[in-house]
């Protein structure tokens, strides 16, 4: 009898996943910090004979060759992926066998990336699970325009030609597994819901009901913005990434906070945003520990810039050395935890601004004239309605578009209030006076503040 355990990694809206039978397991996709796997597979008393990735990532560091190391398994990675290390290559129908009566075979299904290949679970040699990566997702597929501008189209219609072969070769009761799509960029839309099988995807997943044209064209049509970060990604695992190092950093006193601060460097407040705004150390910036924290930072970091960790408890501060390592950032300069009095030097005081709803903002905008309303959403969600006369920088464009904000009180929105917060924090830091609007985007219709385009 067969299992499979999925391994959420919710900050990146990734998965892994464990699988085999009795004795023997498969991981497909490992993160970075592989001791999660190891107490996986210990728990349920497997040893682990192949770790198989669906391709080279762009979202996240692989834990495949350490995992690989660490657990005397065979390291299987697509012929097609140019890598630094020694792997067994995988090509299209290659089988491995995994347990009694188990056995993994690799299915070409390029798209996502030229290399790609999903891992189909034959139990009895009868198929009853696809590891899928980023080739099909739950009602989506992986996005197709991380490799290469000018290979977008042609992998967008590789990547329908993958989903239709897997949607024709495989019963409507198997199980659908893929990396991405519970969050992650490297999906072309947001999944929905948690699981799937290959007939529901039949059912509704626009790749599977629309003609290669019309799906091709809508599917360039709405893709996002890609996080910066992604471009280390892909070089990172083609070259075999190091072991992590999650021992805590260096801890940081109030002067030693000051000086990086003055230096530079990025420090950076993992408190909650409501927390962050009654009282922070000045200049420092907010990303939310329990947030998508290694997305949002590591998209607007200056790659390998410093950086220094503010939080609550040691804790969250692992937490967050955990969820950073696996987007590469390896080793925070210093860390500090406790209160925020404590961060400061004698004679120093915390810094401050408003949190507010949209209510809020329709009653300054009637009643002020230095109101500067500061959109930080992507196009995307701005192009479904917007507060009139806002003025759009996306997030992830803010640091380096400070300079653009109109003089004046700036209210700083965006879908929920998480980036907001960032973006206050960013200005804040920089002596503007800002208020954080902390809110749902559906409140600002209720109050009468939004047009569509």
């Amino acid at each position: 009898m067969f299992f499979v355990e999925s391994l959420k990694l919710d900050g990146l809206g990734n998965r892994s996943y464990l699988t085999g039978g009795r004795g023997r397991a498969v991981v497909v996709d490992p993160p970075r910090d592989i001791d999660q796997v190891l107490t996986a597979a210990a728990l349920r008393g497997v040893r682990i004979a192949y770790v198989v990735e669906t391709h080279l990532h762009n979202d996240y560091v692989s834990g495949g060759l350490e995992l690989a190391r660490v657990s005397g398994a065979r390291y299987l990675v697509p012929a097609g992926a140019t890598v630094a290390f020694t792997r067994t290559p995988v090509a299209d129908g290659d089988t491995v066998a995994v347990d009694d009566g188990l056995v993994l075979r690799a299915l070409a299904t390029p798209g996502h990336t030229p290399h790609h290949t999903s891992y189909v679970l034959e139990e009895g040699g009868r198929a009853v699970a696809a590891f899928t990566g980023g080739s099909l997702l739950i009602g989506s597929v992986g996005r197709p325009d991380l490799v290469e501008p000018r290979l977008t189209e042609q992998l967008a219609r590789a990547q329908y030609a993958s989903a239709h072969r897997l949607a024709d070769e495989l019963a409507d009761d198997v199980h659908v597994l893929p990396t991405h799509g519970f969050g992650s960029f490297c999906s072309s839309a947001q999944a929905e819901g948690e699981e799937t099988t290959i007939g529901a995807e039949r059912r509704s997943n626009d790749v599977l009901n629309k003609d290669v044209d019309t799906f091709v064209a809508d599917m360039l049509a709405g893709l996002d913005d890609v996080p910066a970060y992604y471009a280390h990604m892909g070089p990172v695992n083609a070259a075999g990434p190091v072991p992590v190092d999650l021992t805590p950093p260096r801890p940081a006193d109030a002067g030693q906070i000051a000086e990086r601060l003055a230096a530079g460097e990025w420090v950076v407040d993992l408190r909650n945003r409501v927390a962050f705004a009654e009282g922070h150390v000045a200049g420092s910036f907010n990303f939310e520990g329990d947030g998508k924290l290694a997305t949002y930072l590591a998209w607007l970091i200056p790659w390998g810039k410093p950086l220094t960790l503010l939080a609550d408890t040691p804790e969250q501060v692992a937490e967050a050395q955990r969820e950073l390592a696996r987007v590469g950032i390896d080793r925070p300069a210093a860390a500090a935890t406790g209160s925020p009095g404590g961060w400061l030097r004698e004679g120093e005081e915390l810094a401050s601004f408003p949190r507010a709803r949209f209510a809020d903002l329709a009653v300054a905008l009637e009643r002020e004239k230095d109101v500067v309303v500061l959109d930080v959403r992507r196009d995307s969600e701005r192009g479904d309605g917007f507060v009139e006369g806002s003025v759009h920088i996306p997030i992830h464009e803010l640091h380096g578009r400070l300079a653009e904000v109109p003089p004046g009180v700036v209210w700083v929105h965006c879908a929920g209030g998480m980036r907001a917060a960032i973006a206050a924090s960013l200005l804040d830091a920089t002596g503007r006076e800002v208020v954080a609007v902390d809110d749902a985007f559906d409140a600002a219709e209720q109050a009468g503040l939004t047009r569509t385009a």
